[in-house]
């Protein structure tokens, strides 16, 4: 892997700070003392501690070492953008993003490794950025390398990577826009989470986007943190469970085979360019047909 950019101003720097403000990680500076890899300054290579005025410099790093037990699937994937740096999947139903005790062979990483693979990269290890579980579908924002993982760490940590989530929640939500504020933890039989005064802080802000008969209704939902299962857990503290969701009390009686909810929208500004990327996803034909027969 190859990255470059041209310092424009005079102003000397150490190439170790100058690497830092372009979001290299603490890792890669480390990796790179050790001798795995190396930075050239104007064609030459050059120590991190040495100081650079206005010059070209260039970040040359060895491909990310593949793990030979994530096999390659050959199943198909739905990309929605790629370039030399990222891949945006919409990810159906029923596919783990990563390979587990229960699925090591079809997941989303062995299926993006087969097509990293197909276009004779180097790098063999995808990263997937904002993973969905099993049963929920829609856009999961995948890492080609570990250098774009590193450099998109900071939003990760910031919870500036803006996802939106539909999902259909049982009975009918009187507030038109709310924020679940609650901790979450898990739960004493370690399957699932439950909010608890111990656990974490758990931010889901929602909007009522349609009333779905007297049975449920469609909302929009924003995370402003990351926890597992977060959005499955929350509606479930309100008593507004997410319809197919077996683990949170959801009904099953509704021909869903897994729980109402969807990753549509996905936004985020790509550390290489600076430009915001947005995209989204239309809603899959299970959840449509959900949404014809609760209005029905």
């Amino acid at each position: 892997m190859k990255f470059t950019w041209n310092k424009e101003s005079d102003e000397k720097t150490t190439l170790k700070k100058f690497l830092k403000n372009k979001g290299v990680s603490h890792r890669t500076l480390s990796s790179l003392k050790k001798g795995n890899g190396k930075v050239l300054v104007d064609g030459k290579k050059r120590s991190l501690s040495i100081e650079v005025g206005k010059g070209k410099i260039t970040l040359i790093l060895p491909p990310e070492k593949s793990n030979e037990n994530v096999k390659m699937s050959k199943e198909s994937l739905d990309i929605i953008y790629e370039d030399s740096n990222w891949l945006v999947v919409d990810k159906p139903p029923l596919l783990s993003s990563v390979p587990g005790p229960s699925n090591r062979i079809d997941t989303l990483v062995n299926r993006v490794k087969f097509h990293l693979w197909q276009q004779k990269s180097k790098d063999l290890v995808p990263h997937v950025i904002t993973r969905l579980d099993r049963d929920t579908s829609g856009l999961v924002l995948v890492a080609k390398h570990h250098f774009a993982q590193g450099l998109i760490n900071k939003q990760v940590e910031e919870h500036s990577i803006d996802k939106r989530y539909l999902a259909v929640v049982e009975g009918i939500i009187a507030e038109k826009h709310g924020i679940i504020d609650k901790p979450l933890g898990p739960r004493e039989n370690g399957i699932g989470q439950m909010v608890t005064d111990t656990g974490k802080i758990a931010k889901t802000e929602y909007w009522v986007r349609e009333y779905l008969g007297d049975k449920a209704t469609l909302v929009e939902c924003k995370l402003h943190t990351g926890r597992t299962h977060q959005i499955r857990a929350h509606f479930s503290s309100i008593n507004h469970a997410l319809i197919g969701d077996e683990l949170y009390g959801g009904r099953l009686d509704w021909g869903l085979e897994r729980q109402a909810l969807h990753a549509y929208q996905l936004a985020y500004v790509d550390p290489f360019t600076q430009e915001e990327k947005l995209f989204k996803s239309e809603m899959p034909k299970d959840l449509e047909n959900l949404i014809v027969r609760l209005k029905n």
